[in-house]
């Protein structure tokens, strides 16, 4: 086929699926196939730059596998543990196989739709494709910034819809029925301060002793329990600035907290040698960090035994608060409680709430507006007044009508 030139700085052709263009460096030659001649020039438009700013053949060379390596090298030294982990596990099991051999200039969004839609074909959760996607995305804009790539081919693609989660919430009389339940239980105080607080699973996991202020009622959120895949003991910081924060507790709730500590001094004096202190407010018999696995077996053990229908732990936090809300505390105190950045965040996730409010409101706007009885002299004036407004509304009638129709 014949070829055609560009400005002397590299050359496109057609071929069987599009356009092609070349371009030489170091006496190597570079290609890109795109479906528009105009893409092409915009490639060897790029491509020309690059050159100039000292692009290395090898450079262009990259492959997807290749740059996601030393991308995750330089992201880890900025991210929690946990975090670039879950990064690193979607590169290495999941992007790389089918993926990690392409050039880096050569991705297309076609090959990234079709690995997604393997990926649902597989039975891989929407929740794991979309994070899968989250990490392509941000290594891909990298790459874009370092002018490795002239776009993102990750921002062409279609992701599948996150699916809604359910919030199932317990009401009054379920938490009333919870709590009894609860009395005498070595969880006590975790799901009383769950209920009253609406801290986070791990946040509650992550709590010691020296957070607490007995003076003032208060405790502080200061970190959390970190799930790590070595299975190490770690704690990270809030999982966001907001997430760090004081919360005041009312008396019972410092009473229980109470009453938990002597329980775990009992226990510390019973493990003796074998206490590992970590100076936690909630731990295993030896002292050590609890396996979120085992205190959701047992959450599920409990809400069974109050003969509750079936919450994650997740949704106490959602059950405080809309208890919270339903009963007039008002949504920037409820928002400072649960740490959310901001008060509208608050609103949003539990606009639920907003038929209860409205249900109130109707009831509260309906008896401001009903009548009440009038005594007998306030009766009388108000049909004076009536009688009045009856005779200038006749009045104003009749000049109307004279004015418009002509009169005696």
């Amino acid at each position: 086929m014949a070829k055609r030139r560009y400005n002397n700085e590299g050359s496109i052709y057609r071929d069987r699926d599009g356009f092609r263009a070349q371009i030489s460096i170091h006496g190597k030659r570079l290609s890109f196939s795109a479906r528009t001649h105009q893409e092409c020039r915009a490639w060897l438009k790029q491509m020309k730059a690059q050159i100039d700013e000292g692009l290395t053949y090898r450079g262009s060379q990259f492959t997807l596998s290749e740059f996601l390596t030393t991308w995750l090298g330089n992201k880890k030294g900025s991210m929690r543990p946990g975090p670039w982990g879950q990064y690193n596990r979607a590169v290495e099991k999941y992007i790389n196989p089918p993926l990690g051999k392409i050039k880096l200039q050569e991705l297309r969004p076609d090959q990234i739709q079709r690995f997604y839609t393997r990926l649902q074909d597989q039975d891989i959760g929407v929740p794991t494709i979309r994070k899968i996607h989250t990490v392509l995305r941000s290594a891909l804009s990298q790459a874009e910034k370092m002018s490795l790539i002239t776009r993102n081919p990750a921002k062409a693609v279609i992701v599948p819809n996150a699916p809604t989660k359910e919030m199932r919430i317990l009401d009054d009389r379920q938490v009333n029925q919870f709590i009894i339940t609860l009395m005498g239980h070595r969880w006590e105080a975790l799901f009383h301060l769950a209920l009253a607080t609406g801290m986070r699973q791990m946040e509650l996991l992550g709590l010691k002793w020296s957070d607490v202020d007995w003076v003032n009622n208060k405790i502080r959120v200061e970190r959390q329990l970190e799930r790590n895949l070595n299975k190490g003991i770690r704690f990270a910081p809030t999982k966001t600035k907001a997430g760090k924060r004081t919360i005041k507790l009312g008396l019972h709730t410092m009473k229980i907290l109470q009453n938990h500590y002597e329980n775990q001094h009992s226990l510390r004096q019973e493990a003796a040698e074998k206490w590992c202190e970590y100076d936690l407010i909630f731990t295993t018999n030896i002292g050590t960090p609890i396996n979120h696995s085992n205190l959701r077996r047992d959450f599920k053990m409990l809400l069974s035994e109050a003969g509750l229908p079936a919450i994650r732990f997740h949704d106490l936090r959602h059950t405080a608060a809309s208890l919270m809300l339903n009963n007039d505390i008002h949504y920037k105190a409820v928002s400072e409680r649960l740490g959310h950045a901001r008060p509208s965040i608050t609103l949003d996730i539990y606009s639920h709430v907003d038929s209860a409010m409205q249900d109130k409101a109707a009831e509260v706007i309906d008896e401001l507006l009903t009548p009440v009885a009038l005594p007998k002299a306030a009766r009388k004036l108000h049909a004076n007044c009536t009688q009045n407004r009856e005779s200038q509304t006749r009045k104003r009638h009749h000049n109307e009508s004279t004015h418009k129709y002509g009169g005696p």
